[in-house]
């Protein structure tokens, strides 16, 4: 396995002596080599301070962190991420006016001296990770500034600043919430072309579960700390099993559920989360009676469930069928149109 997060646990110190937020709350989490997979959730839902960690930018207060499954320690942080690089959402925030084009992909190797270099010059290093970011002629773009380029160029400009360490892995947050619809689709074949071109592996942090269908390999969806269902991304979207899934997937012009799914009330406050399932309090199927129906209703609001580990989903109610969720998908279906939740 390239990168693994196994029982991580991430807690902030809650204001004026509260409860400590608990941001992310024992997730296990594995990202293959050569795939692309989706990590999926709301805002507010601990995407961001997973992704840190995984980093080193956040220490866990438990579990690890692997690569190539050996720990992440402190002291190998540099060498670590030469092979993990960030891919921020926002290129005009990630750039500094001030440089140019080359500076910026160059900023890298700088940094990171003689072992970034492998021996090559420096320029040509520039010019080849400027060029699979698809910017093309390099030397073109070697003297412009960020306000001279479009947001789709300034968005391959991060990438080449990444690529430009020949790492193993991209991290990418958001990578085309701040671009225009008409370049999206450019910024994502960019990648799924790393991806079966050089065999180049990236986890993409977003909360638009029509991106993940488009190019994971498999998604992992959060909530409040928690992976909550993870699989491979055709069964996973295919199939949703967890009601949160659903309701994230029933919102999509092209999704095959009925009618969108609206949620009751905002995400819980991590310093507050809830007993047993820590969806229950928003759920449809608790509020539509379908889990009272399937004597699960108790165990929701008491019980809590282990975390999700490789394929799996975190629910109470799929849980409670004889063999699996297909067994009770049209009594969760009749249940829920009845009571005006359509899922």
């Amino acid at each position: 396995m390239l990168l693994s997060a196994r029982d991580l646990h991430v807690e902030f110190p809650g204001r004026w002596g509260g409860a400590p937020a608990r941001a992310v709350d024992g997730v296990d989490l594995d990202v293959p080599a050569g795939s692309i997979v989706a990590l999926v959730g709301e805002s507010g839902c601990g995407k961001s301070t997973l992704v840190r960690t995984l980093l080193g930018l956040e220490k866990p207060s438990r579990g690890e962190v692997l690569f190539e499954n050996a720990p992440v320690r402190a002291r190998d942080l540099k060498a670590y991420r030469r092979q993990v690089q960030l891919v921020l959402q926002d290129p005009t925030g990630a750039l500094n006016p001030r440089h140019t084009v080359y500076e910026a992909v160059a900023e890298g190797l700088r940094i990171h001296g003689k072992a970034a270099l492998r021996g090559r010059d420096e320029r040509a290093l520039v010019a080849e990770a400027l060029s699979r970011a698809g910017l093309r002629p390099p030397d073109r773009f070697f003297p412009r500034y960020p306000h001279e380029l479009s947001g789709g160029q300034r968005q391959r400009v991060v990438i080449a600043g990444a690529l430009v360490l020949e790492p193993r892995l991209l991290v990418a947050d958001e990578p085309v919430a701040s671009l225009d619809a008409s370049v999206r689709g450019e910024i994502l074949k960019l990648l799924l072309r790393l991806r079966a071109d050089e065999g180049l592996s990236a986890l993409v942090v977003t909360h638009d579960l029509g991106l993940a269908w488009n190019i994971a390999d498999r998604v992992a969806v959060m909530y409040l700390g928690r992976i909550v269902e993870a699989g491979p991304v055709e069964e996973l979207l295919g199939e949703p099993r967890h009601p949160y899934t659903r309701a994230l997937l029933s919102v999509l012009p092209e999704s095959t559920l009925d009618e969108a799914v609206v949620l009751a009330d905002e995400p819980p406050d991590p310093t507050r989360i809830p007993s047993g399932c820590r969806f229950h309090p928003r759920c449809p199927v608790l509020r539509s009676g379908a889990a009272a129906g399937a004597g699960v209703d108790g165990a929701c609001r008491t019980r809590d469930l282990p975390v999700v580990r490789d394929d799996g989903v975190a629910c109470h109610y799929v849980a409670a069928a004889p063999a699996g969720a297909s067994a009770i998908e049209s009594n969760y279906a009749n249940t829920a149109r009845f009571s005006g939740w359509n899922v």
